[in-house]
């Protein structure tokens, strides 16, 4: 094993660190949304459906997890599995993608942060809030620009205070719960012969996977999991399970005491800040004012841990020959990957300030704009390439170590594609006017534009020999584990 990587991670560390990933800011500001997508109540379908999509693609993301079990995540498997035909493209397009919808996953999250400080700053004009927004990102920038040798305290910080939001929100619902305002749904809620319907199912199916995202984040600390065969199947299906019961709890709690149609208002509490609305009208305004405060302390959490992170791919696919050189240099007193992090930094700030101005309207809110170009910008690279990589490898690798099939394959597979590729196909019709299939195939081009000017430069292919490596393809004793 490569000197650095411990495998210390067991099936409890390893759920947990998916979980934390999953529920941070996300549900608090998702609810409005996804009842607004069905247009009633009935939006628990959105997160029973989130909720199997994550659970078929999970499986893909076991069985590759369970055989190629190094640090990288998708960037290894898509490195891993296209090598033989594209070299390294895959890898490199993946790198390019992650650089925009790792930081639009941020902006999400500043996003929400500024939604509920305008309950605690019912005067805060736009100008203020785009102030605050872009304020926050530097703050951010600047506490990451330093040496950080561990984030297990922030980690475990953020998941106590995400466990209190979400518990009180719950508590204070269930306390003051009305089943005829949470079950009654309206006339013709389900119409599965109506377009319409299928258009709003396709809407929540985004921001209920967009929800479950980080059922995969132990996958990317493969090299640091015990046992990843039994570990990383298990993590991803109980971590899964878990937040939906969690999320369900929250959704259902929610409209227990909120009626639905305020969500659809833009201008009321229940839409900006729907988990201080529960809180002030069942506990009061001063319990509502403390919850609030944890979901900015939350949000503020998530967006640094995601940066944190996400600045660190770039700067691992440049040290290991796959992207741009100057992303693999660290800063020289601190350590830290500089481009990595003003890079992602910056695309951050961008958009949120942009879908704040762009996208700021009663039908197509910031958040539901920003979620469906990440969706759709992961879909073709990351989401269908993956899909593809487990057949690829099952074929080009037949004799790698497989501690975990996937179960009933290709089934999940396939499911699992058609769940990404309704996403993908409905994208422009929930936000029209704002393009996301365009923008997404338009970056995916200029990253291969990217990746010919790279290519020719490192002489590689096109401009070169493939580098064909197959490092799991060597005896299991000596436990290769790439950096």
């Amino acid at each position: 094993m490569s000197p650095g990587f411990t495998r210390r991670l067991g099936l409890f560390q390893a759920t947990a660190i998916n979980m934390s990933q999953m529920c941070g800011i996300g549900p608090f500001v998702t609810i409005p949304l996804m009842v607004a997508a069905f247009g009633g109540p009935q939006a628990v379908i959105g997160w029973i459906a989130g909720a199997v999509l994550a659970l078929v693609d999970g499986l893909v993301w076991a069985e590759l997890g369970a055989s190629l079990p190094g640090s990288g995540g998708s960037y290894l498997y898509l490195r891993e599995a296209f090598q033989y035909r594209s070299g390294r493209l895959m890898p490199f397009l993946f790198v390019w993608t992650a650089m925009l919808f790792i930081p639009l996953i941020m902006s999400t999250g500043v996003v929400g942060f500024v939604q509920y400080l305008g309950y605690l700053w019912p005067g805060m004009t736009g100008g203020q809030g785009d102030l605050v927004g872009l304020a926050l990102v530097a703050l951010v920038v600047l506490l990451l620009w330093r040496r950080v040798e561990s984030i297990a305290r922030i980690t475990t910080v953020m998941w106590a205070v995400m466990i209190v939001s979400v518990g009180a929100v719950i508590l204070a619902s269930y306390t003051h719960f009305s089943a005829d305002r949470a079950f009654t749904w309206p006339d013709h809620a389900i119409q599965l012969t109506h377009g319409q319907f299928w258009i709003g199912f396709a809407a929540g199916l985004t921001i209920g996977i967009y929800d479950y995202l980080g059922y995969n984040t132990a996958a990317y600390l493969g090299a640091e999991v015990k046992n990843p065969g039994r570990v990383m199947p298990r993590a991803i299906i109980y971590s899964i399970v878990g937040i939906m019961g969690i999320y369900l709890l929250l959704q259902v709690g929610v409209l227990g005491v909120v009626d639905w149609k305020e969500m659809l208002d833009p201008k009321s509490v229940a839409s900006q800040s729907v988990a201080s609305a529960v809180l002030e009208r069942t506990w009061g305004r001063g319990a509502a004012d403390v919850v609030t405060v944890l979901i900015l302390v939350t949000a503020l959490a998530s967006v640094l841990t995601g940066l944190l992170g996400g600045s660190r791919v770039p700067y691992d696919a440049a040290r290991d020959g796959v992207f741009f050189k100057a992303y693999g240099r660290l800063h020289r007193k601190h350590g830290f990957p500089v481009y990595g992090l003003l890079t992602m930094g910056a695309v951050t700030a961008a958009g949120f300030y942009l879908s704040r101005h762009v996208g700021n309207s009663a039908a197509h809110p910031p958040l539901t704009i920003l979620i469906d170009l990440l969706t759709t910008v992961m879909v073709i690279v990351q989401a269908l390439a993956q899909i593809v990589a487990v057949t690829v490898l099952r074929r080009r690798q037949a004799a790698l170590a497989r501690p975990y099939r996937m179960w009933l394959y290709p089934l999940p597979s396939v499911v699992a594609a058609v769940g990404w590729l309704v996403i993908y196909g409905y994208a422009d019709k929930n936000s029209p006017g704002y393009h996301p299939i365009e923008w997404s195939l338009a970056w995916v081009a200029a990253g291969c534009a990217a990746f010919l000017l790279w290519a020719r430069t490192e002489r590689t292919w096109p401009f070169g020999p493939k580098d064909i490596r197959e490092e799991y393809l060597v005896p299991e004793a000596e436990e290769p584990v790439p950096a």
